[in-house]
């Protein structure tokens, strides 16, 4: 068992290399060496130890999930799918204040269902939303921060990257995880709207209410209005199919007929059927598999490292002499829960959501449950404050992907996406409160999942 210079030792080396700017699965993999070389100071045991792990863990066909998570939202995105959501969903709200904004969320909401990748939801939205947006007058500020916003449900709505980044840290089911994240993420996309149609009520000017628009602008507003409603039969066909394939698969897996990596499967064939029913060539689907090998297998590699390390954390003491240090501090649950979200708030502003994750669930999730909080709740909480860092100066990847995909703007500054983003920031505040209150909103649903496959 290792003292307490060692345990110092281990994780001043992690945070040392983290923050030096080493990768994130190099760092992991060399602390976890270090810590069983100084548990048992034998180079063949390290070794053994790191190549036994490797083995078990790549032999686990659940990591199989991301990359088919993965490729079924590629197939669709491919497939012209964000832009038939948008479409359908902005028609469909004609006569609501602000509906732009509105539309913004909700497709972002049912595209979440499909890529599990906020980054992607981003990127989609800026150049669908954005030009419409504007041509109907709306502020800049305002507009992009809808975007960057609502591309955060990408994380926390199922098929979630992060949410089977923790299933596999902590062996919890990821089906139950996916189950978990559909009140909460109904719950923000509900708040995200509430803000909107506040905006729009108030200031209308916002949203280009009661704006003179510029005689060409409207004209390319009007005719863009005439092809929507011409090709509506056939994006009601394509939405239609869109939200067939997420009932299937997320219905599948939550009354059990089948596992979160065979509905991965199923879901990826049925995109792959629907994009090529759309007319996506051979081209297409070679690009879609190599992008998602390029996104997936940093991410496999990541999971292996974060494996090592929660083990070698769990057999050296590091968990449980941190899981004894906060229950003897005499703080209450709730002062610790405040510390984690804490933690995982600044470290949002430094490194990315999967780094966060592996670096701090290991420790967090085992004190967590000793405090008495319900796993699923404290996984969604947890998604929700590292989903803040998204949106958080100076990382912030959304408001980067926003600003990259946005190049008709040469004066757009990262701060004025970083304004817009704010009261989208403090609704995903608003929300971990409210589950840390009600903890019924994160596992109701997975209780009664689990109640019907039985």
């Amino acid at each position: 068992m290792f003292d307490s210079f060692q345990m110092i030792t281990l994780v001043s080396v992690l945070l040392i290399l983290v923050f030096s700017g080493v990768h994130i699965a190099v760092s992991l993999g060399i602390t976890s060496m270090l810590g069983i070389y100084l548990m048992t100071g034998q180079v063949d045991t390290v070794l053994s130890f790191a190549s036994n792990t490797a083995y078990e863990a790549l032999r686990d066909y659940i990591f199989a999930v991301i990359p088919l998570f993965m490729l079924m939202g590629e197939f669709l995105a491919k497939s012209g799918a964000a832009t038939d959501l948008f479409a359908l969903i902005n028609r469909g709200l004609k006569r609501i204040p602000g509906r732009l904004g509105v539309a913004t969320v909700l497709a972002n909401a049912v595209f979440a269902f499909i890529t599990g990748v906020s980054i992607a939801a981003a990127a989609a939205f800026s150049k669908i939303a954005y030009p419409e947006m504007r041509r109907h007058g709306y502020e800049r500020k305002f507009s992009l921060g809808c975007i960057a916003g609502s591309a955060c449900l990408g994380m926390l709505i199922p098929p979630s990257v992060l949410m089977i980044v923790w299933g596999v840290i902590t062996e919890m089911s990821i089906g139950s995880l996916f189950i978990a994240g559909i009140i909460p993420g109904f719950v923000v996309v509900a708040l995200f709207i509430g803000y909107i149609l506040w905006v729009a009520i108030r200031h209308p000017e916002r949203v280009g209410e009661g704006k003179v628009l510029p005689t060409a602008q409207q004209e390319a507003r009007d005719a863009n209005d005439l092809v929507a409603e011409k090709d509506m039969a056939a994006i009601f066909r394509s939405t239609l199919g869109l939200l067939v394939l997420i009932v299937l698969v997320l219905g599948g897996i939550w009354l059990g007929f089948f596992t979160p990596t065979e509905g991965a499967g199923v879901g990826a064939t049925l995109a792959l059927i629907l994009a090529i029913m759309r007319g996506m060539t051979l081209a297409e689907m070679k690009d879609a598999i190599l992008s998602v090998g390029r996104t997936s297998a940093p991410l496999l590699l990541l999971l292996v490292a974060a494996q090592l390390y929660s083990r070698v954390l769990a057999m050296t003491g590091v968990t449980g002499a941190t899981k004894e240090f906060f229950l003897d501090s005499g703080l209450s649950p709730y002062m610790i829960l405040g510390f984690m979200v804490l933690v995982w708030f600044i470290l949002g502003c430094i490194i990315d959501s999967i780094s966060i994750i592996l670096l701090t669930v290991p420790v967090f999730a085992p004190l967590a449950i000793a405090l008495g909080f319900d796993p699923l709740a404290f996984a969604i909480i947890g998604i929700l404050a590292i989903e803040t860092g998204l949106l958080t100066p100076p990382f912030g990847i959304l408001v980067f992907t926003v600003k990259a995909a946005v190049t008709d703007e040469k004066d757009l500054t990262t701060g004025e996406i970083f304004r817009g983003s704010i009261p989208f920031w403090i609704v995903l505040l608003v929300t971990i409160v409210l589950i840390v209150i009600f903890p019924e909103i994160a596992n109701w649903l997975p209780n009664v999942g689990n109640e019907l496959a039985r």
